[in-house]
């Protein structure tokens, strides 16, 4: 093929590309991720993508994923949180000590009661958006920089947690507010297979709504067969989750058990999935609501606008120092609700709860997409690369690969994510 004709071919595929809006970076994370699962599932002998291999895939995730949302917006504004995994350890102290010692003795409330659960995760959420509020005053008022403050916070709020429960793992925790740990809540098959067609729906009502404003404006659109292709694409992807999650069978004595519970004899041969986990619900919820506001409220707007260019934002009339304060604390926040998570899942509160998180968020967030240098972002980005880092982990772990190789791994490929984020700016022009 001589130079002219090759020219044209890659024009043409350029166009191609442009015509139907394919995001390069978001096919390769795709890829990345459904290689590493086919040659984990491969290695394993098709151990790993078992319902119940799945299930625990993404109640493990979802703790990472929450904290790598809100690392998305601090990233985005040219700074750093060192401290999440140790935030999160003491909000988890905190709830902890909650549940079992102050509402029983000073509410007179039984480990139990439906009011138990709520008030101890308001109490995490309250003081996780506090602490992040003061990181981001001393950053942004103060003019300390976020790696020293964050920094400090990794060694103050790690021993602070150990100081508020006297280095005790704390538990059992309420039944209530396990619920949100995974395996010991769920929404039942009937349920998720709601959730999945609500979910499908919202996607395409999202798709068709984005179709109409673009041609209200004369911008351009994907190809109609592309569009319908992209939404059965993503119809599949919602069912075949739900699926795969219902097609993991609670065990029989615990459904006797359940049975039990309710009074009732369980009919013979009777079998049920356990479905979508809560927290992985939860997950989903808060994908949402962060999603809108990064795209669609003021406050995405500053964010991106003050990452992008911060002395221009700050001429523009942003006030980038409260600006700072708000997207530490919602960190913050997001911080406690990951606790909530984590020690739910783990039934109690542990003293090592958290540990190393922060390398796992940081790394989500950039492998998602999500630029150093700020301005640039998503929080889909995030979420997946919070789920390809715990694949990874977990695909290690099932092969026999040792927890200090599992960390290096880790850390090379956090350093191999950046270098291809900087090869990527650099050959398309993206600054």
């Amino acid at each position: 093929m001589s130079d002219t004709a090759r020219a044209a071919e890659s024009r043409r595929r350029r166009s191609l590309f442009e015509a139907l809006e394919i995001d390069t970076r978001l096919v390769g994370m795709i890829g990345a991720f459904v290689v590493l699962c086919l040659g984990f599932d491969f290695v394993t002998d098709g151990r790993f993508l078992t319902p119940r291999n799945v299930f625990n895939l993404t109640i493990q995730t979802v703790s990472v994923a929450i904290m790598a949302m809100g690392m998305v917006f601090v990233i985005v504004t040219r700074h750093i949180d060192l401290s999440v995994g140790s935030l999160l350890a003491t909000c988890s102290a905190l709830m902890a000590i909650t549940q079992t010692v102050y509402i029983p003795e000073y509410l007179g409330l039984p480990m139990g009661h439906p009011l138990t659960a709520p008030i101890t995760i308001v109490v995490g959420l309250v003081a996780g958006t506090m602490i992040g509020a003061m990181h981001g005053y001393l950053i942004g008022y103060l003019a300390v920089p976020a790696f020293i403050v964050t920094l400090g916070g990794l060694l103050v709020w790690r021993n602070a947690a150990w100081y508020i429960t006297g280095g005790q793992t704390i538990g059992p925790l309420d039944p209530n507010f396990m619920a949100f740990g995974g395996i010991n809540g769920t929404l039942g098959e009937t349920l998720s297979w709601a959730f999945g067609g609500v979910a499908v729906l919202a996607a395409l009502i999202v798709l068709w709504r984005a179709r109409v404003e673009k041609q209200r404006y004369e911008f351009p659109v994907k190809p109609l067969w592309a569009e319908i292709a992209l939404g059965a694409l993503i119809a599949a992807v919602i069912m075949g989750f739900v699926a795969t999650l219902n097609a993991y069978q609670i065990p029989t004595p615990r459904l006797e058990r359940m049975w039990a519970e309710a009074g009732r004899e369980m009919p013979e041969g009777h079998t049920a999935g356990y479905g979508i986990p809560i927290s992985v619900f939860v997950l989903v919820i808060l994908a949402i609501i962060m999603t809108i506001v990064a795209r669609r409220t003021r406050l995405g707007r500053y964010i991106f606008a003050t990452g992008g260019n911060p002395d221009a934002a700050e001429l523009s009339g942003i006030n980038t120092r409260l600006l700072t304060v708000k997207v530490f604390a919602i960190m913050g926040a997001l911080c406690a609700l990951s606790a909530v998570v984590a020690s739910a899942r783990l039934a109690n509160h542990s003293n090592d709860i958290g540990t190393l998180d922060e390398l796992r968020v940081i790394a989500a967030a950039v492998i998602g997409g999500t630029a150093l240098s700020g301005g640039i972002g998503t929080i889909y980005g995030a979420i997946l690369g919070a789920l390809i880092m715990q694949s990874l982990q977990s695909g290690m772990a099932m092969v026999g690969v040792d927890a200090p190789l599992q960390n290096i791994v880790v850390g090379s490929v956090l350093v191999l994510a950046v270098l291809i984020d900087i090869i990527y700016r650099k050959r398309t022009g993206v600054t």
